[in-house]
């Protein structure tokens, strides 16, 4: 099941990457015609107005169909061998399931629902990114399990991937029947999950970005995310941040469930890093600092932290604790004191320059203070556990001479493509191979093989093996080219 939920949470990020051109495209709109989705007058006010305008409406455009990436994402990254079948398969689920569960269509079906205003809200909602994973999910099952059916020859035309769309079809009105009745009950669950947060106000924040950071390393934080973030049960931060609305136009401080993480992503972590470089070992500090400063440096820019996170998680776990409670602690200060950002990818400074032209926006100057703190706690706060605890952070393993970053400093990712594989035990050890954003995820055959130290020794910050024969290696954003590379050599 784990392994099921890690390998979903791998397939979110294919439609989440398509957000960082709508940041982009909507923030250098915003910028240049202000009055854009606020009302305002842009007719006749000149070309780099109706330039803005344009571009507002062709961010808009992924962010008004969301929905629709999740479809096709979670369809096309949970199939076998990412088939483009299974993205048809999964657009059709949603087609089906949606038009079932219109609110037209409902009451017609069932008159009496017509007096009922929660589950009538309920559906009201149905095209949501929530109903769009599920799509996704009928999609690729179906894909998954009827992909080499070998039908009677009077119907062989449809046999094989033909017959996937068909049978994703008819699981779909299944589906529909069966959500007629259980949606409005999940809905009203997740409103009431909502609710509880939106109620504790800037407490919340705080607890949503700690489960968040808790949450990484199994992989599962997408869930809470999709509450949250988008708009499946008329919260939605993220999706009306990017969207041009402000806090007038929702029932919460629009952008606080995202703000707290720029402090963090930007400075907390080089604070971090820095306390791991002051407290290595002697003769050890150039190498932690080749460990972590190119991931602090990563997460500054992009808000990636995953190449920073896996280098001590499983070193002290303890101390990722601690890491996740000053998230945390900061979403709570940052609410507090009203600085309003948002991301369309994640908490860097890209992000925080593109939104800051957006309407939700408010007081991003605040982040030279909030950095400046975020900087100071966490390298305080790490420094005093590193050494009272006398943590096994970078630079202060017993072991460490034998994973040094020989390949790393190198950029030839054939070669650490081939030393991270021969790590995994070879090439025969391998049955399939498939990355995210930052983390090779592989399936061996044999686990025993597997040697953790020769797999960092090519450069990678860290390996987990999550359950089963289950492997993933953390690369961090170039992790493609090493994946291409290995794929080659398979």
């Amino acid at each position: 099941m784990m392994k099921y939920m890690q390998k979903l949470g791998k397939s979110l990020m294919l439609p989440v990457a398509c957000l960082p051109i709508c940041g982009i495209l909507m923030g250098i709109g915003y910028a240049l015609c202000p009055a854009t989705m606020r009302g305002g007058d842009i007719a006749g006010t000149g070309v780099l107005h109706l330039v803005g305008f344009f571009l507002v409406k062709a961010g808009g455009a992924l962010i008004e169909n969301m929905a629709w990436l999740f479809v096709i994402g979670v369809g096309v990254g949970m199939a076998d061998d990412h088939d483009g079948t299974a993205g048809l398969a999964a657009l059709a689920s949603w087609l089906m399931i949606t038009n079932l569960l219109a609110e037209g269509t409902v009451t017609t079906l069932m008159p009496s629902l017509s007096q009922d205003t929660a589950k009538l809200l309920a559906f009201s909602k149905i095209e949501n990114p929530f109903i769009g994973i599920l799509a996704g999910l009928i999609g690729a099952a179906c894909f998954n399990r009827f992909k080499s059916v070998q039908l009677p020859d009077w119907l062989s035309f449809f046999s094989g991937k033909r017959c996937v769309t068909i049978v994703s079809g008819m699981v779909s009105i299944l589906a529909a029947f069966v959500l007629l009745f259980v949606w409005p009950f999940l809905f009203g669950v997740l409103i009431g999950v909502g609710n509880v947060i939106v109620r504790l106000g800037p407490v919340g924040a705080g607890i949503h970005a700690f489960l968040n950071r808790l949450l990484i390393p199994v992989g599962v934080h997408h869930a809470l995310n999709n509450v949250l973030w988008f708009d499946t049960i008329g919260l939605g931060d993220l999706s009306h941040f990017w969207a041009g609305d402000t806090s007038v136009d929702v029932t919460w401080s629009l952008g606080m469930y995202m703000s707290g993480f720029f402090p963090c992503m930007m400075f907390g972590v080089p604070g971090a890093a820095l306390a791991m470089v002051r407290t290595a070992k002697k003769g050890r500090k150039k190498e932690a600092f080749g460990l972590v400063a190119s991931a602090a440096l990563c997460s500054f820019v992009c808000g990636v932290t995953e190449p920073f996170e896996f280098a001590f998680m499983f070193l002290a776990p303890g101390l990722y604790l601690i890491y996740a409670l000053l998230y945390g602690v900061f979403a709570v200060a940052v609410s507090l004191v009203g600085f309003r950002a948002g991301f369309s990818f994640s908490a860097g400074a890209a992000d925080l320059f593109f939104s800051s032209f957006m309407p939700a926006a408010a007081n991003t100057w605040m982040i030279l203070p909030l950095g400046a703190a975020a900087f100071a706690v966490f390298y305080v706060v790490f420094r005093f556990a590193i050494v009272k605890f006398d943590l096994k952070t970078p630079g202060r393993v017993e072991d460490e001479e034998t994973e040094k970053k020989a390949v790393l400093s190198n950029d030839a990712f054939a070669c650490m493509g081939a030393a991270i594989l021969d790590g995994l035990g070879g090439k025969d050890n391998i049955e399939s191979l498939d990355n995210c954003i930052t983390r090779l995820r592989l399936e061996v055959k044999d686990l025993a093989k597997v040697d953790e130290a020769k797999i960092k020794t090519a450069g990678a910050a860290g390996v987990m093996c999550p359950g089963g024969t289950a492997v993933q290696v953390v690369i961090g954003t170039k992790v493609q080219f090493v994946a291409d590379e290995m794929k080659k050599l398979l």
